[in-house]
């Protein structure tokens, strides 16, 4: 129901995101669209691009005075850096006299696969669409299927569970003020007392002209029991949102609930009892499963854990061959972070919005807002929420 396609380079003019299949009737503001990408573009450990975007989205159609139209929304994100990129993107005409191409791949990034699959001679025809650039466009996409979820009570956010050998611990702490705390750190990370230790893995492995991975979890609370499906593989709502992480740049694992531990525990300690609440409404002891089950929501709130790898391109470059003369030769250099673990988690809920958006259409309609609430409010009756 829910499409979102994106379009842009990192250092051409703009990013674009179409998102097709929203309800009408939605109520959007500027501050809606920015507010996410700001916090994309936060954290300890940044490079300096995130000095120059100061990323604003432009809404382009699919709304009127406000509200959306049912009709596909467009959203416009200029690159504030290509005034010093047109003359080497420039999408049509020709090089400009004594262009460098970039003949050197950088391991980790998609520079040699995609060489080798288009056969294209600079491997800046490569690098500029497969750049973590691209995860802009994504955000604010997110942002609008964020402002749908919220009609529903819905909220979605994440924080930094790791940097490095630095683990956060939140055990004891209410989702509200996990949240609270997270958007207070420029780590996102809850834990105050270990951020300390994270900025500091962060300042060694910059010494050393070197990066830093991490983990994040992504939480979602408010989600109703039965979305998704059980009936067909690519139905199941905890694949549809593993695969939507994964499409992150540089996520390398993702895991639900307990995750590879539950590969280690026993079934009778695996499983979340059920049990009746103070209003005999059905719920779980536990949440191990991380709010789904067989495809479907429980009525639990959602947990989902990433894990980063470190930034391929670094500024103290790895081994690698020049494509043209086939000798030897250090990876080639472009401006990086040295960690963007807390930009990861921000673009990891744009995605688990975008998911779970399509997911609440599917089981309430998406004709109109009205419509959706009027059968969202059916629904809770009839299963006692």
């Amino acid at each position: 129901m829910l499409r979102l396609l994106t379009a842009g380079e990192s250092h051409g003019q703009a990013l674009l995101a179409i998102v097709d299949g929203l309800p009408a009737g939605l109520h959007i503001s500027q501050e809606d669209l920015d507010r996410d990408l700001r916090r994309r573009q936060l954290g300890y450990g940044r490079g300096k691009r995130m000095e120059i975007e100061q990323d604003r989205a432009r809404l382009l159609s699919g709304a009127r005075f406000g509200k959306t139209l049912g009709t596909p929304i467009a959203l416009l994100i200029e690159n504030r850096d290509w005034p010093s990129w047109q003359d080497k993107m420039n999408p049509l005409g020709s090089p400009p006299e004594g262009l460098e191409e970039m003949k050197i791949p950088r391991p980790g990034h998609a520079d040699l696969a995609g060489h080798l699959k288009f056969g294209f001679s600079d491997l800046r025809e490569v690098l500029e669409r497969a750049s973590a650039r691209e995860t802009a466009a994504r955000v604010a996409a997110g942002a609008v299927a964020r402002r749908l979820l919220r009609e529903f009570g819905i909220e979605v956010f994440s924080h930094v569970l790791s940097i490095g050998p630095a683990k956060a611990s939140v055990e004891g702490l209410q989702w509200e003020e996990i949240h609270k705390r997270a958007e207070a750190s420029d780590l996102r990370c809850a834990d105050s007392s270990v951020e300390k230790k994270m900025k500091a893995a962060i300042d060694q492995a910059q010494q050393k002209g070197d990066t830093i991975g991490g983990t994040f979890q992504v939480v979602a609370w408010g989600v109703p029991p039965g979305l998704g499906s059980y009936s067909q593989w690519d139905r199941r709502l905890d694949g549809r949102l593993a695969g939507a992480l994964m499409s992150v740049p540089a996520i390398k694992g993702v895991e639900i609930g307990l995750g590879f531990h539950t590969a280690a525990t026993p079934g009778s300690q695996a499983h979340d009892e059920i049990v009746k609440g103070e209003k005999g409404q059905l719920l779980r002891a536990t949440n191990n499963a991380g709010g789904l089950e067989a495809g479907l929501t429980n009525g639990e709130p959602i947990l989902l854990q990433a894990a980063m790898k470190p930034i391929p391109t670094l500024s103290q470059p790895l081994a690698s061959v020049n494509l043209k003369t086939g000798e030897p030769a250090p990876a080639a250099k472009e401006r990086a972070d040295v960690c963007a673990v807390p930009a990861a988690g921000v673009v990891a809920e744009a995605m688990c919005c975008l998911i779970l958006a399509d997911a609440i259409m599917e089981k309430f309609g998406s004709d109109t807002i009205q419509e959706m609430k009027r059968a969202w409010e059916n629904y809770r009756k009839k299963a006692g929420l």
